[in-house]
This record gives C-alpha cells, sequence and structure tokens, in this order.
C-alpha cells in the first residue's frame, strides 16, 4: 500500500471516530497528525471526564502494529476501525490494558531484524464485546 493511501485510510479512520464520539455526546479534539500520542482529545460537557484515543485505521481485517515497546503506549482508549475507507467501518473499542494484554510479540532472537516488535491479531480485537461498543467510553 502506498503512503499517501495509508494516510487517507488513518485520516478516514479518525474522522469516522471522531464523528461517532461527537454523536455520543464527548466533545472531540484532533490533535497533530504523526504526533507521539492520542489522535483525538474526548471531554464531556463540563470537563469532568477528559481521554485520550488512539485511532488505527484499517482497509481490512488485519495486524495492527504496536511499536517495540509498549510503554511507549500512552492513550487511555484505542479505536481500532476496518474498512475505513468503505460505506461500512466497523470500530473496536479497547482500554490501553485491553491493548497490552492481548498483543502479539516477536522474539528478538528470531526476528530478522533482531529488534522486539509488538502487534494486535484480528482474532484478538475482532471481538463481539469490542465491536462497535461505544457505551464502553461511558
Amino acid at each position: 500500500m502506498d503512503v499517501k493511501s495509508s494516510q487517507a485510510t488513518g485520516n478516514a479512520a479518525m474522522h469516522y471516530a471522531a464523528w461517532q464520539l461527537s454523536r455520543k455526546g464527548w466533545n472531540v479534539m484532533p490533535t497533530a497528525r504523526n504526533a507521539k500520542g492520542s489522535d483525538l482529545f474526548c471531554a464531556n460537557d463540563d470537563e469532568s471526564v477528559i481521554f485520550g484515543v488512539q485511532s488505527k485505521g484499517l482497509s481490512r481485517r488485519a495486524p495492527v502494529g504496536l511499536g517495540a515497546n509498549l510503554e511507549n503506549l500512552r492513550s487511555e482508549w484505542w479505536i481500532i476501525t476496518i474498512n475505513a475507507k468503505q460505506d461500512n467501518p466497523i470500530c473496536f473499542i479497547l482500554s490501553l490494558n485491553e491493548v497490552k494484554e492481548l498483543c502479539f510479540h516477536s522474539d528478538p532472537v528470531k526476528s530478522k531484524t533482531g529488534l522486539k516488535s509488538h502487534w494486535l491479531q484480528p482474532k484478538a480485537y475482532d471481538q463481539d464485546r469490542f465491536r462497535d461498543a461505544w457505551h464502553r467510553l461511558g
């Protein structure tokens, strides 16, 4: 997949998630793209609840890369959107702890690069309890 297509998929997913969150009553602000940390910040009307969201957009059901160090993951909530540029996107809403608990990792000794990497397999996030589970966000 070329970079432009990948960026468009990510943007579509982020804006779809922002739209859904706004419809649920959250005030949503996108952050600067490609910045470390959350892609979206959400707050209720009196700002007594504020949280960050990491948005991951995919054109189809596929693994989600998490990087080499799980300690670098910051966002309290993760929204993984598949079919991001189609008429039927599906979102999976996971907490940061769930992302860390469900991820797989490579063995650096057996890896071609010699580095450790983490990712979520589709079967880890594509579960009924996460599918379009907007209620989990309060």
